[in-house]
């Protein structure tokens, strides 16, 4: 399996989007530090993701999400989460 997941800051809210093929290994690795993207913004919330059965359409669906398009479709999806959790920056979710 193939997974895009978002996570969510717990210090500051921000968002984080990403991809892999062990989501629990991953969510481990943002946790503890592992991941230099997201080491100094943790601890994470995992708020969505999707898994994939092709690596392509998994990576396809990652670049989506981190558009502006895609910003708008999770904010749909995680609508009742932002509501009570808003993300911050304009551009986390609009």
């Amino acid at each position: 399996m193939y997974y895009v997941y978002v996570l969510q800051s717990e210090p500051d809210t921000g968002l984080y989007i990403g991809f892999s093929t062990d989501l629990k290994q991953r969510l481990k690795q943002h946790q503890d530090g592992e991941s230099r993207a997201t080491s100094h913004r943790g601890p994470w919330t995992l708020i969505y993701y999707e898994a994939y059965s092709m690596r392509e359409d998994a990576l396809g669906r990652e670049k989506f999400m981190k558009s502006g398009a895609g910003r708008k479709h999770l904010a749909k999806q995680c609508m009742h989460h932002f509501e009570k959790n808003p993300p911050r920056g304009k551009d986390d979710v609009v």
